[in-house]
């Protein structure tokens, strides 16, 4: 339901957004969403863009091209159509920025990640709220759309192979990527040879088994820190023996560490 302000409020079993004005009045609204800890919004689309960001919590937000993780000071740009499911793996609030695609300065196609600063976060909540209407709202949702720069952040990409035998090693580490066993030792549990089991993973999620299984841990590693793990604990969780082989491994594919990650853009 949405307020005079353009505030939503989501209720369990209510979609996963705002209705839309169907007038050119509006431009931008603020949807605010109390997530419980585990709620999730299933796929589904908006005919707007959309800027999903935790003011509170954690986010995940899953689309056709991969995961993304969300603390407070990361949000993701999800372009208006894009099919997309939308999760808290802790209490949070989602306050999300809506924009009408045809009055939106930003072209972007893709869902991109965004720095949230201080700055961008205090507008959002200024926008939130009662108290922008007329010529001011106007120029606050102009510097809103200013202040929206991307990270060079990707989705964490798990395509699952197609192969049968592939595909119950695969199911496997995603239930417990701590899981060391060799290509070859895979091969006696699922039926087929080391080499075998190497070709399908490439020819069919465009990965070498070893990649595909860095992405499954990396993947698991971010919705346990997400959920206030230390990285210790996390390191063994997902397969490391040392907390400073995980953060190696998490530094390469993140550019930051999982404490970075977390706390800054």
């Amino acid at each position: 339901m949405m307020s005079r302000s353009g505030q939503a409020a989501a209720a369990p079993g209510r979609d996963a957004g705002p209705r839309f004005p169907s007038t050119s009045d509006a431009s931008l609204m603020v949807g605010s969403f109390a997530m419980p800890s585990r709620w999730r919004f299933g796929t589904h689309t908006h005919p707007w863009h959309q800027l999903a960001w935790a003011a509170e919590g954690v986010l995940t937000v899953e689309t056709g091209e991969g995961l993304w993780v969300l603390p407070p000071v990361r949000a993701l740009w999800i372009p208006a159509g894009v099919p997309h499911a939308t999760a808290a793996h802790r209490s949070s609030v989602m306050r999300s920025p809506y924009l009408r695609p045809d009055a939106c300065p930003v072209r972007w196609s893709a869902p991109t990640v965004v720095h949230v600063p201080p700055l961008l976060r205090e507008l959002i909540v200024h926008l939130a709220g009662s108290r922008a209407s007329g010529d001011a709202r106007v120029r606050a949702e102009a510097v809103l759309c200013d202040l929206v720069e991307p990270v060079d952040a990707g989705p964490v990409l798990l395509p699952l192979p197609s192969d049968g035998r592939a595909r119950r090693v695969a199911e496997v580490l995603l239930a417990d990527p701590s899981d060391g066993r060799t290509l070859d030792a895979w091969g006696r549990a699922a039926g087929a040879s080391g080499r075998t089991l190497a070709r399908l993973f490439l020819a069919e999620t465009g990965m070498s088994f070893g990649r595909w299984r860095t992405q499954a841990r990396l993947r698991a590693a971010l919705r346990l820190l997400a959920e206030g793990l230390p990285v210790a604990a996390v390191a063994g969780r997902v397969g490391y023996g040392t907390p400073s082989a995980f953060v190696a491994v998490f530094r390469r594919a993140f550019g930051v560490s999982p404490a970075r990650y977390f706390t800054a853009g």
